[in-house]
């Protein structure tokens, strides 16, 4: 199993070299060359697979055993998942109206993206001892990957990493998980711009080959491919749980309501998807809408600025792992990829191709929802279920809601037509409510809190600040350089 960038520039790399690496140098994305394609035969064995025994047998595809033998790769699988709460790592809520919510957030840090971080930190580690190694991890977070990051990586000798933040537009808990975090190897920004913005001398460092290749710079943003690897899981596992039957031919579709930001979850959607998973994909999004204006009209193009929500980390307007999902559907043609995005670049602006769009709107449904449409699904939900929503949760929750089969009377009437609305539906679920107390507050609700998230606003916090003005790369490459020489 080898790896290419989507702009076609760079070599074949194995599994090795893209987890130690960001953006491809040519500014694109590594994606596997080839997909691998599972039979029905091999879909009803995993069906019966734990969540855990189904990330070892997604990676063991994508990572070649002469890399990382099997055995090894199960244990640091294993480790990775060994500080989640809850025994099956992952669980599944059947709430009322049909609402299944896969909630992903039993990690350290209540976020989806510990699973994820928590394998690609081992494999990280595995690599680095082997081959006595230092690295220098840079991310930019919207909210839950710079905590994730930093719990996967913290008080590594042969790690270092920089973590960007957007001041005040995280919740205060997010600030504070990322914070709190005394370390010699954690390093954390609070940058006063949205998280476009820190993208930007992150990318500029990356970019310059020459520095990236001298402090070996990496990436645990969803630029990397180990997350999205790990990811893909979350789709098979939600697909087994919510389909009635794989005793048919073909085998039942599962529709997977994703909340998308940066495009991370959706991305491994749609590979699990070409590797022959019979699911449905909808994008939802907040009013910050860039990739359901690309869905539904062709339009990626930012808008005039990003907008704060109740659910802010999907307040993002450059969800750059489209260009992975552009790249998927163009049959893997690179020089469109490299022809469209740096357009995109220049202009921030781009109309789809007619037949990408095409393909696109066949491949993703998708939603957006208002401020006041996340309100609305977290105070349903608990009025139904008295089960607690995120807010990027609602958003998925707000798509199951308008739905025809979700909506109580119609549903009824229409019950003798039931095979229009049979298909099953699972809701991703992206975070504890427990790390956005003001959307929960503002739904009218009271935020359940446990002991460790409670604990944070009386820690030591240690950060340095970012103003509008400086010259933020600039900033990192003298940050970068002073710890190296320590």
């Amino acid at each position: 199993m080898e790896y290419v960038s989507t702009r076609g520039g760079t070599g074949a790399v194995d599994f090795e070299g893209v987890l130690f690496s960001g953006y491809a140098p040519d500014g694109g994305l590594f994606m596997p060359q080839r997909i691998p394609l599972l039979d029905g035969d091999t879909l009803r064995m995993w069906s019966h697979l734990s969540y855990r025994d189904l990330v070892k047998e997604l990676c063991s595809l994508f990572i070649t055993a002469e890399l990382v033998p099997r055995n090894t790769l199960n244990d640091l699988i294993d480790r990775a998942f060994s500080r989640f709460r809850h025994k099956d790592v992952v669980h599944l809520s059947r709430l009322k109206d049909g609402l299944n919510v896969l909630e992903l957030w039993h990690g350290v840090t209540y976020a989806f993206k510990d699973l994820s971080l928590s394998c690609t930190g081992q494999f990280l580690q595995y690599f680095l001892e082997k081959k006595q190694k230092h690295v220098t991890i840079l991310v930019g977070t919207s909210g839950d990957t710079g905590s994730s990051a930093i719990e996967s990586v913290r008080g590594q000798k042969n790690m270092d990493i920089f973590v960007l933040l957007p001041k005040g537009l995280c919740t205060q808990i997010q600030e504070l998980q990322m914070t709190t975090v005394i370390e010699d190897n954690v390093h954390v920004f609070t940058a006063h711009g949205n998280s476009d913005e820190i993208d930007e001398p992150i990318k500029e460092l990356f970019t310059d080959v020459d520095f990236a290749r001298k402090y070996n710079l990496m990436s645990l943003n969803s630029v990397n491919w180990s997350r999205i690897m790990v990811q893909i899981a979350h789709h098979f596992y939600a697909y087994f749980q919510c389909a009635p039957s794989l005793d048919t031919t073909p085998l039942p579709v599962v529709e997977i309501v994703v909340p998308t930001g940066g495009g991370g979850n959706i991305t491994a959607g749609c590979i699990a998807q070409k590797m022959g998973l019979p699911i449905r994909l909808v994008a939802v999004v907040n009013s910050n809408d860039i990739i359901h204006r690309t869905v539904q009209q062709g339009d990626f193009s930012l808008s005039e600025s990003v907008k704060a929500t109740l659910a802010p980390a999907m307040d993002i307007q450059e969800p750059y792992n489209v260009e992975r999902i552009l790249w998927l559907l163009s049959g893997s043609n690179s020089s469109l990829m490299k022809t469209l995005m740096e357009q995109f670049s220049v202009s921030k602006s781009l109309k789809l191709p007619e037949d990408l769009h095409k393909k696109l709107s066949e491949t993703l449904r998708s939603c957006s929802a208002s401020d006041e449409d996340i309100v609305r699904a977290m105070q349903r939900c608990w009025e139904e279920n008295h089960y607690l929503l995120c807010p990027h949760s609602a958003v998925a929750a707000h798509y199951h809601y308008s739905q025809p089969d979700s909506l109580g009377l119609a549903y009824i009437i229409f019950s003798c037509f039931s095979f229009l609305f049979s298909m099953p539906r699972c809701c991703l679920s992206s975070a504890s409510p427990a790390k956005f107390q003001d959307a929960v507050t503002r739904a009218g609700l009271v935020p359940q809190l446990p002991p460790e998230i409670t604990a944070l606003t009386g820690m030591e916090t240690r950060s340095t600040p970012l103003e509008r003005g400086q010259d933020w790369a600039q900033l990192l490459r003298e940050q970068i350089e002073a710890t190296a020489q320590r």
